[in-house]
């Protein structure tokens, strides 16, 4: 089919395209002179995108002088996309039209742990029920959804779209949280995709690192630990999908780096330091900060300048510097973006990881937080979601 007329009328077709997405509404005239291609080539290229529901007619242009042009855009509402996020916490779920834009935006409990075949199936309903609903109360029907993009905390086999690990909330839905399962469940094209690589995507598309072209990390602190590296805007992945899966190094002592930096590891330092403040003055006063300690609750502390929470918190961010000097040495990146439950804390913690930073690293990257923030991986699970359509859609008009 190479060479064939229709062929290259269909690459002229995606041509156009990418010049109405990249500029926004033109007149027939301009998409022929920034496509280079003929005006007639053009009119009977749209005239065939019209009838896809690809692009629009749009009204008049302001022309100085003459008849006024009709203007042609891209139709952003041929067609949405969906991203989910399936934390260890919460799930959160993104609409999006095909600019990339987010129209809906939702949370809900998590995913409980249930076994065998039947509660499988109906942990499976509820996640669909939560997508049913977002497209009812929008209006809009399954045929209108082209993908849906799924981050997990846990390692995606690349081949299989198997999961090898999850972190540990989660544990005992591998299977069902597998490319296979979600795909027999939801009417449209799936991708499933580490969480954490999703969240660096969603920093550089659209947060913290967009204006970062070279090389960059999402780090990621919260239930668990991970990286996303990011490389000239594509994502590192290694062997068997497991660049980034920091949660394995090993800090002092050969600790597991997860154990030391996710939320449990940083409750049981607080616990170990409040428990010896208490030992060396029981008069010391910080028995309100000691009960039903969270770690919100202890950043919030460090906010008000409690001197035993500031403490706790300068020495958690003395072995977060440890991991990020180990990512430093190796990669040297331009730019380290904080993120999860816990490294989204930028405003405590950044001080300090600067000053290490400044003070002791050979290659010193600029740190920073996210963004996005808890919408980090839905925002790259839409992106790899509209990625695959777009794919998708120049690849059905080359057919």
């Amino acid at each position: 089919m190479a060479g064939s007329p229709q062929y290259i009328r269909n690459l002229n077709e995606n041509l156009i395209m990418d010049a109405l997405i990249a500029t926004g509404a033109m007149s027939r005239a301009d998409i022929s002179r920034q496509t280079g291609l003929s005006k007639p080539t053009v009119s009977s290229a749209i005239e065939h995108l019209i009838e896809r529901n690809l692009v629009l007619e749009t009204g008049r242009a302001d022309n100085a002088q003459g008849r006024k042009a009709t203007l042609i855009q891209f139709n952003e509402s041929a067609y949405y996309v969906c991203g989910i996020d399936i934390g260890a916490t919460r799930i959160r779920i993104a609409l999006s039209d095909l600019n990339g834009e987010i129209m809906e935006y939702r949370t809900y409990p998590t995913l409980s742990v249930q076994s065998g075949n039947r509660a499988e199936t109906a942990t499976l309903d509820v996640l669909r029920s939560h997508m049913d609903d977002l497209l009812s109360e929008n209006q809009l029907n399954w045929d209108q959804i082209r993908c849906v993009g799924f981050g997990i905390p846990g390692v995606v086999l690349p081949d299989s779209g198997d999961i090898d690990r999850i972190v540990a909330p989660l544990e005992g839905l591998e299977k069902l949280l597998s490319l296979e399962s979600l795909s027999g469940a939801f009417p449209c094209e799936v991708i499933l995709e580490n969480d954490v690589n999703l969240a660096a995507l969603g920093e550089y598309r659209r947060g913290a690192a967009a204006e970062d072209s070279n090389l960059f990390v999402f780090f990621s602190i919260g239930t668990g630990t991970g990286a996303g590296i990011m490389v000239n805007g594509q994502l590192l992945r290694g062997m068997g999908g497991l660049t980034g899966e920091l949660a394995e190094m090993l800090l002092e002592e050969g600790h597991r780096l997860e154990d030391v930096l996710s939320a449990d590891g940083l409750m049981e330092l607080a616990k170990r330091q409040l428990d010896a403040s208490l030992l060396e003055d029981p008069d010391s006063g910080i028995e309100a900060l000691c009960e039903y300690l969270t770690p919100e609750k202890l950043f919030e502390a460090a906010r008000s300048g409690e001197t035993q929470a500031v403490q706790i918190l300068k020495q958690y961010s003395q072995m977060i510097a440890s991991a990020l000097r180990h990512i430093c040495v190796v990669l040297a990146p331009h730019l380290i973006v904080l993120g999860g439950g816990i490294g989204g804390n930028g405003d405590v913690l950044l001080p300090h990881l600067r000053q290490i930073v400044s003070d002791q690293f050979p290659a010193k990257p600029a740190l920073i937080c996210s963004e996005l923030g808890e919408r980090a991986v839905v925002t790259g699970a839409v992106q790899v979601a509209l990625q695959q359509t777009m794919l998708n859609l120049q690849q059905e008009s080359l057919e």
